[in-house]
């Protein structure tokens, strides 16, 4: 339809524009984190680690949006394989932490000792359960309880996250799940975020064969999420390649090319962190002629530049001899979706999107060695 395909290009362009500026910032508080930490003051050190939290919670946010946007259109591609849920609800656990720890609530993890081996995509698994997670912190009073446990019943493997929270209103349980519907805002939850959550974790959970349900007496008696997911008759492989090693620093020599100043020095600061060798262009014909005198071996490249943008500088680096077997990363505001033809046709290897996370950087350069 018409309307859903404006909102789609309205969402995507929503998206892109709020990318751009969220990258430096989240650029450069990486880098203050990681260089100046050890002689912050407390307080100081404890302002910067709120800027970099924020930061990143609105990137989350612009991904759901994005995310739940693929979904109703049919754009998402699991990555399934046989896992076992415990390994998935604790990497879950690991990336919730921070933010139940904040608010200081006590989380009681329960899993049974035999294996439960699901068929599943673990990385979007783990997304439903850090989202309900995230729910119980957002939505239970400073110092407040969650729980998380996990049983085997028949066939399924049954997870519940309960909390001692404000509850949900009776006429809300059968819709907490619609696409931007919050409980009442009169609960004063300002770090309600946007109704998306609960969506895209039923949605997820459909797309593996699962369900959820939500449970509740009522306002001010907290409330349970209870999700069902069918048992795999395969044996769960082991260890499940969900955790990132440590960084280690290497000797790679990259180029940045973006026509935003802002972005372009601070991902040159934040690259610079992994112990790499850094060199900057702003433009496609700067770009060009510091491949040729830096001959760096992985370029960053932005897509929407003026004058020369980021698919004609593609085609143009590739035709050099020093651009043929350089890796030629995509770095954009847009969604994999929007420019991923376009992206490959020009000789990019692989986009990512901005605010690039520090996780896909370092698999970059782990990906050179």
């Amino acid at each position: 339809m018409a309307a859903d395909r404006r909102k789609d290009e309205f969402l995507a362009t929503l998206a892109h524009e709020l990318r751009n500026p969220l990258a430096p910032i989240c650029n450069a508080t990486h880098v203050l984190l990681h260089e100046t930490a050890p002689t912050m003051s407390v307080r100081d050190l404890g302002l910067l680690a709120m800027i970099e939290r924020q930061a990143r919670h609105l990137v989350r946010l612009v991904d759901d949006l994005m995310e739940v946007s693929r979904i109703t259109r049919g754009k998402v591609e699991l990555k399934m394989q046989v896992v076992d849920l415990a390994d998935v609800l604790r990497h879950a656990v690991e990336t919730a932490q921070p933010m139940i720890d904040r608010a200081g609530h006590e989380l009681r993890v329960i899993l049974p000792a035999a294996p439960m081996a699901l068929e599943a995509d673990p990385v979007r698994l783990a997304q439903v359960f850090t989202n309900l997670l995230d729910n119980a912190a957002k939505y239970t009073e400073a110092g407040g309880s969650i729980r998380l446990t996990a049983e085997l019943v028949g066939d399924q493997a049954v997870v519940t996250v309960s909390d001692s929270g404000v509850g949900i209103p009776a006429d809300m349980l059968p819709r907490v799940f619609d696409l931007f519907t919050q409980v009442d805002r009169s609960l004063g939850r300002a770090q309600g975020g946007l109704g998306i959550g609960l969506a895209l974790v039923k949605s997820l959970l459909g797309l593996h064969g699962g369900t959820v349900e939500a449970r509740s007496d009522g306002l001010g008696s907290g409330s349970a999420f209870i999700v069902r997911l069918p048992l795999s008759r395969v044996g769960a492989q082991a260890p499940m390649p969900m955790m990132n090693e440590p960084c280690k620093p290497v000797a790679r020599r990259i180029l940045v090319i973006d026509d935003d100043h802002d972005v372009a020095d601070s991902l040159v600061m934040f690259l610079e962190t992994f112990g790499v060798e850094v060199r900057v262009a702003y433009g496609g014909e700067a770009g060009l002629e510091a491949l040729r005198q830096f001959k760096p071996e992985l370029v960053f490249l932005d897509i929407g530049m003026p004058k020369m943008d980021g698919y004609e500088t593609a085609r143009r680096l590739r035709a050099l001899p020093e651009g043929q077997a350089v890796k030629l990363v995509a770095l954009t505001g847009w969604g994999q979706e929007q420019i991923s033809d376009r992206a490959h046709d020009a000789g990019f290897d692989c986009q990512l999107t901005k605010p690039a996370a520090f996780d896909d950087l370092q698999k970059l350069l782990d990906s050179l060695s």
